[in-house]
């Protein structure tokens, strides 16, 4: 269901009823929903082992998964060089988007990629099969 904000304490949308308890959330920002939905997927394939990366651990595994599935790497200017001493010009360096800081566009695209890669892989039944069962009946919950 899409709330349209258009003034303070006032919504309007087509399935608004009266006495009802709405959970609104900010549209570009990610939601708990997805946090929950990504981090089970990603526990889900690890544990698997179906998955073809030559990760060392699980948290390296996530940051792979958030590099090639995901938003990948932010560019900034570091202003110190490798040395430690400063460097007023900085230079361009690079570093992993935080899934904290992932629009809800951006999480939704890394959520799809890794179901989708998750099939490819052959992933089928058991908890993956829980998940996306969860996944749908939170979506179907919320258009009601």
């Amino acid at each position: 269901m899409t709330i349209l904000i258009t003034a303070p304490g006032r919504f309007t949308g087509a399935n608004l009823k009266v006495g009802k308890h709405y959970n609104v959330e900010v549209a570009d920002e990610g939601t708990n929903k997805q946090n929950n939905a990504f981090h089970s997927l990603l526990q889900c394939y690890w544990a698997s082992g179906c998955h073809s990366y030559d990760a060392r651990s699980f948290e390296h595994f996530r940051a792979l998964i958030k590099l090639y599935l995901g938003a990948g790497a932010e560019q900034f200017s570091n202003l110190t060089n490798e040395d430690g001493t400063p460097n007023p010009k900085g230079r361009p360096d690079y570093r992993l988007k935080s899934w904290a800081n992932y629009t809800k566009k951006e999480r939704q695209m890394t959520i799809d990629n890794l179901i989708s890669e998750m099939m490819q892989a052959g992933m089928s039944g058991g908890r993956f099969e829980e998940i996306l069962m969860g996944m749908q009946e939170g979506s179907n919950h919320d258009t009601k």
